[in-house]
């Protein structure tokens, strides 16, 4: 047995904990189809290696009788240690006794108790007057932040560097560093990390996040230079003559700095214990960037000409720099950027390229999605190049922005690049900024030279999106199945970063409406549980002192009435700790979000109507592009979810009687909503049904409204039957009368009813609302709304048939926490013959293979499930005999009675007759 997938939850990477306790999780592997986890031990040990000397040893579980293996609790009596190397090892036990350690995992403390930087005068000066006013911060040194935040004192791109002398290779050598907005870290010329975009975004107000390196690699003995290049961001967005969203209309964007400021500090340990520190100060040099826009938009200004070749290496000569200024800095408090960080993953390559015009190139990368594009060009000294990006072109190929109302984007999105003429190829990548394109037009260049321009040589986007693994896979046999599994998967990729954006071309917002709605649908995509730990951090900082949650987090945008104000937006305060359970077991964010939630709660109270119906909100968004409707129905259904998952985590936490209060609360939103919303005496249609309120007193039947009900469990149970037929009444026609609210809960529906011919002839139709029209025409992501030309074409909130794709098609649910149970449903019932695909839950990799041989009416499925879980395989309700085969040599065979079986960790072949 091995103990595998070790981590802590919360933490993607873990050069930087800053907190006093944390949680582990591992998942197991082993060949023995019998193995069980009995009991586990984890030992916590301090030093540059893994060492279970008592003097080494920090923090021991002792064995612990217990097969859990998500949410195990470490906590050191004092806390950990500031700035100090960790090891932890889990050592598990089978059923016979035997024993099996893990390889050491390792981390490295940040300071759990200091949040801010001091001032440089302060940091230098123990002033005699204040001594004991300042005692306890000097004489606890190990215990605080050391570097000074530094910059030029403007508001432009610029270079910092400084160079040191090693006596000695450290053995490990770590850095915290964070630049505002955004900032790149070099050592000896090369990048530390595979990161961009460091660090994430947040309400620089509340929290500023640093990020944490492994310079060891990279230093060697002698002289050593460490750099720094710092752009705008979202920090102090400078947009230019460019187009900036936050600016958009009514200029209302307001800097959280005026100053970009960078700060570091490099802890260097060597094998004699010495442990020695290198802080950001005045002794650092600077001067301003080569790059001097930085529109995190899209567009910047590079000057090649101006670049420092060399820079950031220890030969270089900086005599003519100035001096670093210590500046002021942001007012957050620093925490470590726990969530994944923003990385480059696949290349796109043209499909085609094309001379639109003398001087004017376009190419196409075949494929939309988040990008940092990257071209390489040859020409003149001073020649200046502009590169636009569009999600749309025209007739003739150029870059289009569909939409009247944004052709600012069009015209006023783009970057120029100054060439050096080196007589080389001279290749560009923006440095602090990104967008969604499929095509890159480059003007005042040509394809081939002797035309009196610089010649392209090549242009190809990047795909940039944050780092969490992959999870999920789906293949079926239907092509166009296929091809908006794809156009989904593009979409969500493209809008995961430090937060869940909206789009990542026009807005990139976090509005808080995606992380829940889409998170089911997420976890298939990426591993999301570091990131919504994060998002959770936003939504906290994001909070006013009312309980009062805005729609978006960071705020970073000032919106007005429903557009700042919806419980189906905010209500992620309350939903997100539910799906971080529910889909990987962990509770670790509870204690923490948890007044929060309280307080939103109890805040939302105060807009209840009719006894507890919540009416004010953005109702089913996106329907009929953005009319609003069913507010009384999704609204205050949300709104007693919000209560069930305050009783959720009052049960957590221990706290019976406020559990029992919410209980209470919830109990009193479902009646108030059947009082208000239930009909049962409609002459004209006999069986119940959910209206809204919309019209009244007229009464509607929105399948909407019967979705929404059933699958928030509003519904009495001696009326489920009646709702789910009225529902089915209501979609019958195949067509998709939804926006981004209720279609989830459609879909879900439509499942629980196992009509999945429905969903496909929604996903198919001719007319809007379809999905598969927006591929008829050509597209390769998802548009904002169900339109043909949309402003945005890389908007994720329509995508939840990805989710019922999984559940419903590839079949696989989870039943308790982190799919510690989970079924398996294959598609019995619809067109597919042949689906394949798996996912990586928190205990291991699930596979499902489901073939259909209609002439012999025989289904044949492949299942592999990880050790430590249960799959429950539902089977059709007409079937012949059932043969479960194991690949371990076990052999089962059921009758057509049978309506599920359970299997535990193996790999089997399932054969169903009479299908």
């Amino acid at each position: 047995m091995e103990a595998v997938n070790c981590g802590i939850h919360g933490f993607h990477e873990v050069l930087g904990v800053d907190t006093d306790e944390i949680y582990c999780h591992w998942s197991l592997e082993s060949n023995d189809t019998e193995a069980v986890q009995e009991a586990y031990q984890i030992t916590l040990t301090k030093g540059l290696a893994f060492d279970l000397s008592p003097e080494s040893v920090a923090w021991d579980s002792g064995k612990v009788a217990s097969s859990a293996q998500r949410n195990v609790h470490c906590k050191p009596t004092d806390g950990f240690d500031s700035t100090c190397n960790y090891w932890w090892r889990v050592s598990v036990w089978n059923q016979r006794g035997e024993v099996f350690h893990s390889k050491p995992n390792y981390f490295f403390t940040a300071y759990a108790k200091s949040r801010h930087l001091p001032p440089w005068s302060m940091n230098q000066t123990y002033m005699p007057h204040s001594s004991l006013i300042f005692r306890s911060w000097f004489e606890d040194e190990p215990n605080r932040w050391k570097g000074v935040w530094l910059g030029d004192g403007g508001d432009k791109p610029f270079y910092l560097r400084k160079t040191f002398d090693l006596q000695k290779k450290p053995s490990r050598a770590i850095a915290f560093a964070s630049g505002l907005g955004h900032f790149n870290l070099s050592v000896n010329g090369k990048p530390t990390s595979n990161h961009v975009l460091d660090p994430g975004w947040t309400n620089y107000h509340r929290t500023v996040q640093y990020v944490g390196y492994d310079l060891t690699p990279h230093l060697a003995k002698g002289a050593n230079a460490i750099g720094a290049h710092v752009g705008n961001g979202f920090y102090a967005g400078d947009q230019g003559d460019r187009f900036f969203w936050p600016n958009y209309e009514d200029q209302t964007y307001v800097r959280h700095g005026n100053e970009l400021c960078f700060f570091c500090e490099v802890h260097l340990f060597y094998e004699d214990g010495s442990h020695d520190v290198m802080i950001s100060g005045p002794d650092w040099t600077t001067r301003k960037s080569a790059t001097t826009l930085a529109n995190i938009y899209a567009s910047e200004t590079h000057d090649k000409r101006a670049y420092p070749i060399g820079w950031d290496t220890a030969g270089f000569d900086d005599s003519q720099w100035a001096a670093a200024k210590p500046v002021t800095g942001p007012r957050g408090e620093l925490r470590y950027q726990h969530q994944p960080p923003v990385i480059l993953h696949e290349t796109f390559h043209p499909i085609s390229t094309k001379t639109l015009k003398p001087g004017v190139v376009t190419f196409d990368l075949g494929q939309n999605s988040s990008i940092m594009p990257k071209i390489s060009i040859k020409g003149d000294a001073g020649s200046e190049i502009i590169v636009r990006y569009a999600e749309t072109v025209d007739d003739q190929g150029f870059v289009l922005m569909p939409d009247p109302l944004f052709k600012e984007f069009e015209t006023h999105v783009y970057s120029k690049v100054i060439l050096a003429g080196t007589g080389d190829s001279e290749v560009w990548q923006p440095d602090f900024s990104f967008t969604s394109a499929r095509y890159i037009q480059v003007e005042g260049v040509s394809l081939e030279a002797g035309q009196g321009l610089p010649v392209i040589q090549s242009a190809i986007g990047r795909h940039v999106s944050s780092a969490a693994r992959q999870l999920g896979s789906i293949k079926t046999d239907k092509d166009d199945v296929n091809q908006l599994i794809n156009a989904c998967y593009w979409t969500y990729s493209s809008n995961l970063f430090s937060y869940h954006t909206d789009c990542p071309q026009i807005e990139k917002f976090g509005w808080l409406e995606v992380t829940h709605l889409l998170f089911p649908a997420t976890q298939y995509v990426r591993d999301i549980e570091a990131l919504h730990s994060k998002i959770l951090e936003d939504i906290l900082d994001a909070q006013e002192p009312s309980g009062f949650i805005p729609n978006m987090a960071p705020d970073t945008r000032f919106m007005c009435g429903p557009m700042r104000n919806c419980i189906t937006w905010s209500c992620a305060v309350c939903f997100i700790p539910d799906l971080l359970k529910k889909y990987y077991g962990s509770t670790h964010m509870i204690k923490k979000v948890y007044p929060s939630a309280v307080r939103f709660v109890e805040y939302m109270q105060t807009w209840e109507k009719k006894g507890g119906l919540i009416m004010h909100g953005l109702g089913d968004w996106g329907r009929d592009i953005a009319f609003g409707n069913l507010q009384a129905n999704i609204e205050t259904a949300v709104y007693h979810k919000c209560v069930k998952c305050l009783e959720m985590m009052a049960v957590e936490l221990g706290k019976v009687d406020d559990a029992e209060r919410f209980k209470e609360w919830a109990l009193k939103i479902h009646d108030v909503y059947n009082e208000h919303l239930l009909v049962t005496d409609d002459p004209e249609h006999p069986q119940s049904y959910y209206t809204s309120l919309d019209d009244y007193p007229r009464k509607d039947r929105h399948a909407v409204a019967q979705a929404i009900a059933l699958q928030f469990g509003m519904v009495p149970p001696d009326h489920v039957a009646d709702v789910q037929k009225s529902f089915l009444s209501e979609v019958s026609d195949g067509v998709m009368r939804s926006g981004e609210i209720g279609l989830r809960y459609l879909f879900m529906t439509l499942n629980d009813l196992r009509r999945p011919d429905l969903v496909l002839k929604m996903a198919r139709q001719e007319e809007h609302p379809s999905y598969m029209r927006f591929l008829r025409r050509g597209e390769t992501t998802l548009l904002e709304f169900w339109q043909d030309e949309c402003r945005s074409k890389c908007h994720d909130m329509l995508g939840t048939i990805y989710e019922w794709f999984y559940a419903a098609v590839l079949g696989i649910k989870p039943i308790d926490d982190a799919y510690k149970t989970f079924s398996v449903r294959p598609p019995y019932e619809s067109e597919f013959d042949e689906v394949e695909g798996s996912v990586d839950c928190p205990y291991g990799k699930i596979q499902v293979h489901f073939r259909r041989d209609r002439t012999a009416s025989r289904v044949l499925l492949d299942l592999v499930v990880p050790m430590s879980i249960t799959a429950t395989v539902e089977l059709p309700e007409i079937h012949g005999v059932v043969q479960i085969q194991s690949l371990q040599g076990s052999r089962l065979e059921l009758d057509g009675k049978e309506r599920t079986f359970q299997i535990k960790h193996g790999k089997y072949t399932v054969s169903l007759e009479g299908v």
